[in-house]
């Protein structure tokens, strides 16, 4: 009797020409990479899992990253001018940013000064510990200026877990959702990995991105393995992202 073996079917065999939305591999502004070393060492791992468009994303958080248009713009060109022509020829870096959803984001969102992802995408994030009193209005508030509000990694906010219903909520508000590809093992946890399941088997996943912040992240990325199913639906979601903001 003959066994047949299933192939294994690894994320990184999906991520050739991936467009990557959310990463955090601009030197020294956030908790991402720490100085030009690591931005390079990060871009060139990256770039070998076949990822040549980066959008990298540094948090804006007034009380821990109070970034500005200034410091991500120094920060993007710090790591251009450190890039060897080659590797720039073969990669796009367009910066934007990480939102945290709070009052300092609410008025920088009146002056309509954000760093979108492209065009009116503008990617944001919540606490993890509690979400925004008023974060119905915030989301309204982003709508009504023009932007579309792509809400990072929604499978990680856990007060959600027990309340799976508020997700269909947020859609209708009008939040496009962007899944951590890390969270399709148990990298942050197994609750995590079976909200992102649940979310993705419900389709309320629009768009995915790596979050990358060190070369940990790229090590699990890189040996991460799919079930049939996930590998089918993530090839979708994958496709879609790569669509929606690739500038080639």
């Amino acid at each position: 009797m003959f066994h047949f073996f299933s192939k294994k079917l690894f994320l990184k065999d999906l991520l050739e020409d991936f467009v990557d939305i959310h990463n955090h591999i601009l030197p020294g502004i956030d908790d991402g990479a720490k100085n030009i070393e690591d931005s390079l060492r990060l871009i060139k791992k990256m770039k070998a899992l076949g990822i040549k468009q980066f959008i990298p994303t540094p948090h804006v958080m007034q009380d821990f990253y109070p970034n500005t248009d200034e410091t991500i713009g120094d920060a993007y060109q710090v790591l251009l001018g450190a890039l060897d022509s080659k590797l720039l020829a073969s990669i796009t870096l367009n910066p934007a940013a990480e939102y945290m959803m709070d009052s300092h984001f609410e008025s920088l969102l009146e002056s309509r000064n954000l760093f979108t992802l492209k065009k009116n995408y503008v990617l944001v994030e919540m606490s993890y510990f509690q979400a925004p009193i008023n974060l119905e209005d915030i989301i309204f508030k982003i709508k009504t200026q023009g932007y579309i509000p792509v809400l990072a990694h929604p499978e990680r906010y856990s007060f959600y877990h027990n309340h799976l219903e508020y997700y269909e909520r947020l859609k209708q508000l009008g939040c496009i959702f962007q899944l951590n590809l890390l969270s399709l093992s148990d990298h942050y946890g197994k609750n995590v990995e079976k909200t992102a399941s649940y979310l993705m088997n419900e389709k309320l996943i629009d768009f995915v991105g790596t979050d990358i912040h060190n070369e940990k992240h790229i090590s699990k990325l890189s040996n991460l393995v799919l079930n049939k199913r996930k590998h089918e639906d993530l090839k979708e979601i994958i496709n879609h992202t790569n669509r929606t903001f690739s500038v080639i």
